[in-house]
């Protein structure tokens, strides 16, 4: 007799394609519902989410307020087209306004998603600035979709290429696996800034619309750049009249211990593309957060971005109660609490696992960089290579013992909900503990 897992898996196989994986190697639960910090799957088994999803469900799951919202926003309007006003979408783009770094005031154009935002950011900055070229990092991810993911860095990007024209791609500094030579933070910087300044040089600076960033590096690394590499981006731009757009699609919402990095960093954008905490994952919806000089560019403009589901009745239901609950529950700064039992927590981990390269952070996002050799710093799987290697094998591992996480190549990212407890984060280290001890084994 089968059993309800059991089917349910056949079916997701025979109906259903799964995105980033090869259609013959999935192995992977049902999930049926979600509380807290925990998924469970139709077994009834169940998962403590050490990752929040995809670094995206911040309050935890099923949050009552969100919830709530949500449900009574369906009975009363499910969808208005985006051209017409509505007092929802309004309160919701205020609030945010509020959370900006920018005294001058913002107004926020939604989308449905991170990677729609991101090429609505770029898409505005080449209108308002009459420039084409658009600067990103080489280890990024902005989206998949055709312009997204020729803004992405990394090998996401390879499959969409020749991809849309205009975008150049940059190194940024990584002080633990340095592209410039260098184990000198400082030196990093100065040399990252350098190289910067010539690409840019060789690209026309007159003729570049933005420079487009995360401001953590996210799934590629969780890589917090060396202090004032940001403030020498900002004033590069500033010196040659260029748009800073920071993609806070994973940073936003609380995580790095701030409503946004910008803010926790002290460096301020032009534009600021969101998506994932801004309803907490509870429903799709992205934006593009623009400070009020470049905004009031489309009072006599035409703005040329149109998304049917832009400004979606539910998803600013979902929104709103996401930011009520944020701020009722002080959820930015809990964050910085989480942030000193991370460093506490995957510091031992690291103390105790030769396998464990690097523990870096900021907030409730931190990483694990995996290696063979703590001296060389070769990576268990060799980053952008052919294969994702053994870290299938150590995720499955994980959620072996109640744990999920994810990962790519030979980094797993510890991004839990700004809701998990301590002890419930002590479980998550524990299996990865076991895990890893595991897998150095093998090695």
């Amino acid at each position: 007799m089968l059993t309800a897992e059991t089917k349910a898996r056949t079916k997701h196989t025979q109906f259903v394609l799964t995105p980033w994986s090869a259609q013959g190697t999935l192995d992977m639960p049902t999930i049926d519902h979600a509380i807290g910090s925990w998924l469970y799957d139709t077994s009834g088994k169940r998962y403590l989410d050490l990752s929040a999803g995809l670094v995206a469900v911040n309050l935890g799951h099923s949050h009552p307020t969100v919830v709530r919202a949500i449900a009574d926003q369906a009975a009363k309007l499910c969808y208005a087209a985006p051209a017409f006003f509505n007092e929802l979408r309004t309160e919701v783009a205020e609030e945010l306004a509020a959370l900006a770094p920018w005294s001058e005031g913002a107004r926020t154009f939604f989308t449905t998603g991170g990677g729609e935002a991101n090429e609505d950011a770029i898409k505005m900055s080449r209108m308002i600035s009459g420039r084409h070229k658009v600067l990103a990092t080489y280890r990024s991810f902005h989206g998949s979709a055709p312009g997204a993911g020729t803004l992405s860095g990394e090998n996401r990007r390879w499959p969409n290429e020749p991809g849309i024209p205009g975008v150049i791609h940059f190194f940024a500094p990584f002080p633990y696996r340095s592209p410039f030579n260098t184990d000198d933070p400082v030196e990093e910087t100065r040399r990252a800034l350098e190289h910067l300044e010539l690409v840019l040089t060789y690209e026309d600076p007159k003729r570049v619309a933005a420079i487009l960033m995360e401001p953590v590096v996210g799934s590629n690394g969780v890589i917090v750049y060396p202090d004032g590499y940001l403030k020498g981006v900002r004033e590069i731009c500033d010196r040659h009249s260029i748009f800073l757009i920071f993609d806070e699609v994973m940073t936003g919402f609380g995580r790095t211990g701030a409503a946004f990095a910008s803010k926790r960093f002290g460096v301020t954008p032009d534009l600021i593309t969101i998506a994932k905490g801004s309803t907490s994952a509870y429903i799709p919806l992205g934006g593009v957060i623009v400070r009020e000089r470049l905004a009031s560019y489309f009072d006599d403009h035409v703005l040329n971005c149109g998304h049917t589901y832009s400004g979606h009745p539910l998803a600013m239901a979902a929104a709103r109660g996401a930011l009520r609950a944020y701020k009722e529950e002080n959820i930015f700064d809990r964050a910085l609490e989480i942030e000193q039992w991370m460093r506490q927590l995957l510091g031992s981990l690291r103390e105790s696992s030769p396998i464990v390269g690097d523990v870096r952070g900021i907030g409730a996002f931190f990483a694990l960089d995996l290696v063979r050799d703590r001296a060389t710093r070769e990576p268990i799987v060799a980053w952008q290579g052919p294969s994702a290697g053994a870290m299938p094998a150590i995720l499955k591992s994980l959620r072996n013992r109640g744990v999920y996480a994810f990962g790519r190549y030979n980094v797993i990212l510890v991004t839990p909900p700004l809701t998990i407890s301590r002890d419930e984060l002590s479980f998550g280290v524990d299996a990865l503990s076991g895990v890893l001890a595991e897998i150095s084994s093998a090695l």
